[in-house]
């Protein structure tokens, strides 16, 4: 398991950052022999990692707060502002007379809002169970 640093979003929403350390899991040392002449000479040689290469394991080295929200929660209120406005016009038109289609298209508008935002939210839960933010 290697080490990463994490963030925690105002949402309290995670995020992986920056890679800090390998974990011994992939530091085993491996012997190489080299002949010289009549004499073997041994040497370990470690690292076994490449450059770039991790385990695959992620294990926080350090967690940091974030004033700002994540993606997902940024979306998702974005999407509750738009119904929230379209709402209010709704409000506003049935007060008027001949508005009959711009609020059936208001309330497609809404729909289609509403099942983004519950989409949106089934990830945002799916990613927080997962730890793979």
């Amino acid at each position: 398991m290697c080490f990463y640093d994490s963030y925690i979003m105002a949402c309290n929403c995670g995020k992986w950052g920056h890679f800090r350390q390998h974990c011994s899991k992939g530091m085993l040392a491996h012997t190489r022999f080299f002949f010289f002449g009549r004499h073997i000479i041994s040497r370990i040689l470690c690292p076994e990692y490449r450059t770039g290469e991790t385990c695959g394991m992620k294990l926080v080295m350090n967690s940091y707060p974030k004033a700002e929200k994540c993606k997902i929660c940024t979306k998702i209120d974005t999407k509750q502002r738009s119904i929230r406005k379209e709402e209010e016009r709704i409000a506003r038109w049935r007060r008027e007379p001949n508005r009959a289609h711009s609020i059936e298209k208001a309330e497609d508008t809404i729909k289609d809002l509403s099942q983004e935002v519950n989409k949106l939210m089934r990830e945002r839960e799916s990613r927080q169970k997962s730890l793979n933010w």
